[in-house]
Formats: structure tokens, C-alpha cells, sequence
């Protein structure tokens, strides 16, 4: 029978504080050390999202890969291996067809083949999957927020903008009247590579695609303001 163990941290500040990736590892060390048994390895999965099957990661493939009847997997916890209900369940099924166990410590015992372990992994991976939706319309609201107050979200301002000392998005002066008028020659019926000539011979050296994107957003813009 082997032993593996498997440790997953979603992003590089995780690898070094609260759940650590040698945290986890310690847990199923200390476990396998207390039921006698050599751990035989233990795969490392960092920077991977638990919302991401376990076969379809990397260290996750890997380790199925290997295991075989009456093999072992433990997990620290729960969210380690799963984050959606349906996963889950449907790894356990498949562990319980190949003869191998899975232990996760925070539940206590061999899932797998355990029918009470079984129903609270039911529950618990619903759970799981409920916060990783919360956590998600969490971020997407704070995001919408700082959109919403003209804060920069990151990567490169939009055209007609710096980021300012307070992080605000700034308007240029410049860059604001070459958007009014491309949304002018828009509308006068200009195509966008006409547009994107113009703007270049102004000294803007924008391609159509870029003048469309820039209008679209420009036009968005003064719908949201009619609407409110």
C-alpha cells in the first residue's frame, strides 16, 4: 500500500502564511507518523484554484496517475482537494471503484469507503462550493464599486486617462477631447479606420480596433449617465 499526500495553496501568499503549503505537509506527515504508516510522497500543488478538478491540475494528474488498489490519499483539508460538491463526489466514486482510500483529516476518517464520512463530504463540499460563489460576487462587487468611482482596477489606464497619486483615474485633457470627437466622427457616419487616420494625423497613433474599443466604452459611458 502506498501513501500520498497532497498539499494545494491557490495563490504565492498562501504558500508562506495561514494554510501553508509546509503546514498541510506537517498535518499529513504527523497523521501518517500516528497511524504507523511511511508516507511514500507528497505532490505540491501551488498557484492552482480549487475550482479546478483535481484530475485537471497538474500535481493532481499526477497523483492519480500513480495510485493504485489499497493506495492512500490525505489531505489536510476538505478545500485542499475539492471546492465544488460535484467533484467531490464524483472523485470519491471514482477512488471507491479503484480500491483506494482518501482521508482528509479535517473530516476525520476514510472518506471513500466510509458511508457517514460520505454524506458530511455531501454536505461540507456544498458548503465549500457556497463560499467560493460568495468569494467570487464579493470581488465582483468591490470591483464594480471602484468602477463605479472611477478607481483603476489595474494593468494599463484606458485612453483618456493616468492613475493618480490616490490611485483615481485621472482624465488628460488631450486624450478626453480626441474622445469626444472620435465619438463625433462616429456618429457622423466615419468608418473607424477613417477615425483611426484622423487621429493619427492629430498624433494619437491608435489602431481601428483600438478607436473602437474606445468609442464603445465612450458611448457605454453616456448611457450610464442618462440612465441614472
Amino acid at each position: 500500500m502506498a501513501v500520498y499526500g497532497y498539499a494545494r495553496v491557490s495563490t504565492t501568499r498562501q504558500a508562506t502564511e495561514g494554510e501553508s503549503l509546509d503546514v498541510q505537509r506537517r498535518m499529513v506527515e504527523g497523521w501518517c507518523h500516528m497511524h504507523g504508516h511511511a508516507l511514500d510522497d507528497v505532490f505540491i500543488e501551488e498557484g492552482v484554484s480549487g475550482s479546478v478538478p483535481l484530475a485537471d491540475r497538474p500535481q493532481g494528474a499526477a497523483m492519480l496517475a500513480r495510485l493504485k488498489k489499497g493506495d492512500t490519499i490525505i489531505a489536510a483539508k476538505l478545500d485542499r482537494l475539492f471546492r465544488s460538491a460535484l467533484d467531490a463526489l464524483q472523485m470519491v466514486e471514482d477512488l471507491k471503484r479503484r480500491g483506494a482510500s482518501l482521508v482528509l483529516l479535517d473530516l476525520g476518517s476514510d472518506i471513500a469507503n466510509n458511508g457517514m464520512s460520505k454524506l458530511f463530504l455531501t454536505i461540507a463540499a456544498a458548503f465549500a462550493e457556497a463560499e467560493r460563489d460568495r468569494i467570487r460576487e464579493r470581488i465582483s462587487n468591490v470591483k464594480a464599486d471602484q468602477k463605479a468611482r472611477n478607481r483603476y482596477l489595474g494593468g494599463t489606464p484606458p485612453f483618456g486617462w493616468i492613475v493618480g497619486d490616490d490611485g483615481d483615474l485621472v482624465e488628460v485633457p488631450e486624450q478626453q477631447a480626441a474622445i469626444r470627437r472620435m465619438v463625433e466622427l462616429k456618429q457622423a457616419g466615419q468608418s473607424l479606420r477613417a477615425i483611426a487616420d484622423a487621429m493619427k494625423a492629430g498624433g494619437f497613433d491608435l489602431s481601428h480596433v483600438g478607436v473602437k474599443k474606445i468609442v464603445n466604452a465612450a458611448l457605454g459611458r453616456a448611457s450610464d449617465r442618462d440612465a441614472a
